[in-house]
């Protein structure tokens, strides 16, 4: 049950959203609407730079304590060259969500943090 009503506010998420684009397209905007919009977008782009931010310092620790880059830790580990303690299962988990942000901000229309 929960499914679908996760889904079913999805689609009605999705629908005012293309109804949305459709008032830009067609010049029918308001300028409540663009604060609106610029305001939601600053606030999800300043935080996830502060969830990022918290992710880089989780991964220096690791790669402190490894004596490895995360990029390289993360090339061995999806090669299957290290083995699955937990604390690579963690550092992989958090080498994905500091991409997921990354690509998050860019969306967003933050500047992509390397």
């Amino acid at each position: 049950m929960t499914i679908s009503v996760l889904h079913t506010d999805a689609n009605t998420v999705a629908q005012r959203l293309q109804a949305l684009s459709q008032l830009y397209r067609h010049g029918q905007a308001s300028e409540l609407m663009d604060r609106a919009l610029d305001k939601l977008f600053q606030y999800e782009v300043d935080t996830s730079r502060s969830q990022l931010r918290q992710l880089e310092n989780d991964l220096a620790e690791f790669e402190r304590h490894y004596q490895m880059t995360s990029s390289d830790f993360y090339s061995r580990y999806t090669s299957g060259k290290t083995d699955d303690r937990m604390d690579f299962v963690e550092w992989a988990s958090l080498v994905q969500m500091t991409d997921n942000l990354k690509r998050r901000i860019h969306l967003l229309g933050g500047v992509n943090q390397s």
